[in-house]
């Protein structure tokens, strides 16, 4: 569980609903460079922040904010990846290894589902991923994990696969699960509890 201490190689802003808790606006504040998805930046900014770095198209820019951070304005416009992917591919580009992304999450549904899912791509591209929101934390994992926790946190185990699998320090069994669903609103009994996988699984601990 990463902690206000934590200073990952980069904190990616993106495009949903900015932080309120203190873990995620922490790690805004604390980062040594931060990436805002395009139409972040414009609520980055009324925070009273400056970006290191905006990765985009540049379509949901305010015109006030495209002239006056032109000069940081990394453009992409490649219709098959979001802005997240864009974001993460100049992290990778820049030697970025360690990367936290903040805001993934709210407005959209479907955007939200889609940057979750996004991070069983991204653990093939970078040593350390993970989403963090106002709610908790999604890690992406396709080996035997271990995880700190404390007893009665509430955790979710979401396979895109059928794959078997099993847990020790969890309240509910794992099993072979055929839909997302069947693995949420497990309890963590033990701290730490472990996890064990045959493929890409993601992995949510509420705060």
């Amino acid at each position: 569980m990463p902690t206000e201490n934590s200073i990952p190689d980069a904190v990616i802003l993106a495009n949903g609903n900015f932080p309120t808790h203190p873990l995620p606006l922490t790690l805004l504040k604390n980062a040594k460079h931060v990436i805002c998805c395009d139409g972040a930046t414009n609520e980055y900014v009324n925070q009273g922040f400056i970006p290191n770095i905006i990765v985009g198209d540049g379509d949901s820019l305010t015109p006030e904010n495209k002239a006056r951070f032109a000069n940081i304005i990394y453009y992409s416009s490649d219709p098959e990846t979001n802005d997240l992917t864009k974001a993460v591919d100049y992290c990778i580009s820049q030697r970025m290894r360690t990367v936290y992304i903040v805001g993934a999450t709210g407005k959209r549904e479907d955007h939200a589902i889609g940057n979750i899912s996004l991070l069983l791509d991204y653990m093939d591209m970078l040593d350390d991923v993970m989403i963090i929101t106002d709610y908790g934390v999604f890690n992406p994992i396709k080996i035997d994990s271990i995880f700190e926790a404390y007893a009665g946190q509430p955790v979710s185990v979401i396979s895109l696969k059928a794959q078997p699998l099993r847990g020790r320090g969890l309240k509910y069994p794992l099993s072979t699960f055929t839909n997302w669903w069947q693995g949420t609103l497990n309890v963590a009994n033990t701290n730490p509890f472990t996890l064990l996988v045959r493929d890409k699984t993601l992995v949510y601990r509420a705060y």
